[in-house]
């Protein structure tokens, strides 16, 4: 993630960009938001750098955010959507993807995938995807997040499957059903930006399938973070 923020920060020097995070490292949301308020900062845009729209985008950083306003009610906050399913990210993920397949000695299927807008299945073997996120309590939540399983397979040709590191369908369900349509080859593509604990989990699920690697510090991802800010930031409309 501090690779993420340099990034964002190098293409925007006009911008005071800091990191802050939700929970289990530092610096917290709180005390970002306490210094910016100290150093006389009259607005912040507070970009969730979240995949999905789930407990800490809908309930945990706005409540951090309130209590904030409580504290600063000098300082402006406005929370920015989530990254979510953009096609940015969809292309980032096939990249990452894209790289697994090589190092799993299977190059011959990058030529088939230089181009965003590729429509087919590549030459070689014939791939199964299990596009593996973090799971939500929300049903919906995860609804929205199966679209990145189906949007990557129309940007590829490749079949894919959602599955989920804390609910159902699991990463086995997703084997077995790609396995039962004809996948010859499978590899886990985690819809994670940062590795941890649940990438661990998934890897450890089924340890002999090839895992991608997180989306990581992917140009794109600060394209989208860019994207979310500016958004933020536009005026609001008034109404009639």
């Amino acid at each position: 993630m501090r690779a993420v923020v340099a990034r964002i920060a190098a293409q925007r020097p006009d911008l005071d960009v800091r990191l802050a995070f939700l929970d289990l490292s530092t610096p917290s949301v709180d005390q970002v938001v306490d210094a910016v308020a100290s150093e006389r900062h009259s607005r912040a845009i507070v970009v969730p750098l979240l995949l999905g729209s789930a407990f800490h985008a809908r309930v945990d950083l706005p409540g951090l955010l309130e209590d904030a306003r409580a504290r600063h009610p000098q300082l402006r906050l406005t929370q920015a959507e989530v990254l979510g399913p953009d096609p940015h990210l969809i292309i980032a993920l096939r990249d990452r993807i894209a790289a697994a397949m090589a190092a799993d000695g299977a190059s011959a299927a990058l030529t088939e995938l230089a181009s965003p807008h590729v429509r087919r299945r590549p030459a070689g073997p014939r791939w199964g995807i299990a596009v593996a996120a973090v799971g939500s309590s929300s049903a919906a939540a995860n609804t929205r997040t199966g679209d990145v399983a189906r949007l990557l397979s129309a940007m590829t040709g490749w079949d894919t499957e959602i599955c989920f590191a804390t609910t159902q369908p699991t990463v086995q369900k997703a084997f077995a059903r790609l396995r039962a349509r004809g996948a010859e080859r499978i590899l886990i593509a985690p819809w994670f930006l940062a590795p941890g604990l649940l990438t661990d989990r998934l890897r450890d699920a089924l340890p002999w399938l090839p895992q991608a690697a997180t989306i990581g510090a992917h140009p794109l991802l600060a394209e989208v973070a860019l994207d979310r800010y500016a958004a933020a930031s536009l005026p609001l409309e008034l109404s009639a």
